[in-house]
């Protein structure tokens, strides 16, 4: 209820008033500023503090699918968050190509379907480097005009990127909630798509990617309903909160993406000078002599760094080295 203003207190303001010192438009600007327009259209879903935190998890989305991609093309990858915005699905719709790459997917427990969207330009790209090329140089040398479908050989590789990035976007979630994603299909026409009502409001994450001198977009359109019940874990609070218990199941998922990573471990036998001369007159079946003597342990590295001395050997006839003990100094 507003506070009612005594008779002294409106004496004095219309005395204000009438000496000036108070401008009726300024009280009528100060009202206006006030209000603020909403389109029932495109209603706000999600507060601030929610897409905040959909920009952190999108943002590691980001980072490891330049990662995954650049080892995949064999290329540098730029892979950037550059907008999250709450529209309708028939916005969404109209904003992609109409022929473009569409990889429909869905994540249990949650509900919806959610699309992954390639420009079709980036997709020329992508099978150029998956099938060995070098990629496309510039910009104006993509061309898709004429073109409404994908071949079958460019869907077959197409699709790896689409499931390998559906495991990232997985793996992004776990922080909040465990999911089960799974690859639906691929599609090239929006127009054609009728797993969503128009007015269905949804969340449009769009990227910026670049490889080489080419740039383009990749789009993830994720429904509300993906939301539903889901909203109160999005909050920072419970996020971060440090009294979550750590599982035997946390454990073994961190060893098990732990063994999985490729270590280079390398077998120094020995160190030899040679002149140039020499050196460019090597042929097949030249012995070297080497410093160390044959019954001498030998230095092996993981990743560069010292790890264990090692006896040279063979095992099922083939060269092999057992460990003996671990190498002074630092290591891995």
């Amino acid at each position: 209820m507003d506070q009612v203003l005594t008779q002294q207190e409106i004496d004095s303001l219309l005395n204000a008033m009438d000496n000036g010192e108070i401008v009726e438009e300024e009280i009528e600007k100060e009202e206006e500023l006030k209000v603020k327009s909403y389109d029932f259209r495109r209603p706000t879903k999600l507060s601030k503090e929610y897409v905040n935190t959909l920009h952190m998890i999108f943002e590691d989305f980001s980072k490891v699918s330049s990662n995954v991609l650049s080892t995949l093309l064999r290329s540098n990858i730029n892979f950037n968050l550059a907008s999250i915005e709450q529209v309708s699905y028939d916005e969404f719709i109209h904003s992609v190509p109409r022929f473009t790459l569409l990889g429909l997917f869905h994540s249990d427990p949650l509900k919806g379907i959610q699309i992954l969207e390639i420009n079709p330009q980036l997709c020329t790209v992508i099978v150029e480097l998956l099938c060995g090329g070098v990629g496309v140089g510039k910009q104006d040398n993509l061309s898709v005009k004429g073109r409404d479908s994908f071949t079958d050989i460019e869907l077959t590789l197409l699709k790896e990127i689409v499931i390998e990035m559906t495991k990232i976007y997985e793996n992004v979630w776990n922080d909040i909630i465990e999911l089960q994603t799974e690859f639906d299909e691929l599609d090239s026409n929006p127009q054609l798509l009728q797993n969503m009502s128009p007015n269905e409001p949804v969340v449009m994450i769009t990227f910026t990617v670049r490889i080489g001198e080419v740039d383009s977009f990749i789009n993830i359109c994720v429904p509300y309903v993906f939301f539903e019940g889901l909203t109160d874990k999005l909050s920072f609070h419970n996020w971060f909160d440090s009294n979550q218990e750590y599982s035997a199941n946390d454990e073994r998922k961190l060893k098990e993406s732990l063994n999985n990573i490729a270590l280079d471990l390398q077998v120094v036998l020995g160190e030899s000078e040679l002149e140039l001369s020499n050196f460019l007159h090597l042929e097949p079946g030249d012995i070297l002599k080497l410093d160390s003597k044959i019954n001498e342990p030998l230095d092996s590295y993981v990743e560069g760094s010292p790890y264990y001395s090692v006896k040279l050997g063979k095992k099922n006839n083939q060269i092999a080295v057992e460990l003996i003990d671990k190498s002074e100094g630092e290591t891995q």
